[in-house]
């Protein structure tokens, strides 16, 4: 036998002898019942047990149990309420989180960020040196580019410098200056 199925055993038979021979009796607690209060009754004619009011010094609270509605009341005398029509019990309920607060006044009359340009969609396949000059070969989908300085490539980028690492291109549209790491000298 294993250790743990020992241990297993021992508890057992330990559960079984607390079950055997363990205090079974009932305890002595007295439950009192509850004094019911009708609506149409004063709450001083409702006797409280002394031993309850020697007890609790604070005044207990008066609980009275509604008459039932009938259901011609709640569900109209067809018995046909329907949800569009805003009776009886089963109200339509919107679960839906409320609209957010329309924005502070003073963010109203920010002006709009000025327009950027969008990232460079070429890829660098590489570079090298002809006749002392940089080239670069750029990839976008399934075309391919050598520039250089000063070569513009689909008319909306301008080639402005190459010097390894960087490459400085022109977006034409906005005229903004972006840079593309073209790796450092090999």
């Amino acid at each position: 036998m294993k250790p743990y199925q020992i241990v297993m055993g021992v508890a057992l038979v330990a559960a079984a002898g607390l079950v055997l021979f363990g205090d079974n009796s009932p305890s002595g607690d007295i439950a009192e019942p509850v004094a019911r209060v009708r609506a149409s009754a004063p709450a001083a004619a409702v006797p409280v047990p002394a031993s309850r009011a020697s007890r609790d010094a604070k005044p207990q609270a008066e609980v009275a149990i509604l008459r039932l509605t009938p259901r011609a009341m709640l569900v109209g005398e067809s018995g046909e309420a329907t949800f569009a029509s805003g009776e009886g019990v089963f109200l339509g309920q919107n679960w839906n989180p409320p609209p957010p607060p329309p924005p502070p006044k003073s963010a109203v009359n920010v002006p709009p960020p000025p327009p950027m340009a969008p990232p460079i969609p070429f890829v660098v396949i590489g570079k090298a040196v002809a006749d002392g000059a940089w080239e670069v070969y750029l990839s976008r989908a399934d075309k391919t580019y050598v520039v250089r300085n000063q070569t513009v490539i689909d008319g909306t980028y301008r080639v402005d410098r190459i010097a390894p690492p960087l490459m400085s291109v022109t977006y034409l549209p906005l005229n903004q200056v972006q840079q593309i790491n073209i790796g450092v000298l090999d």
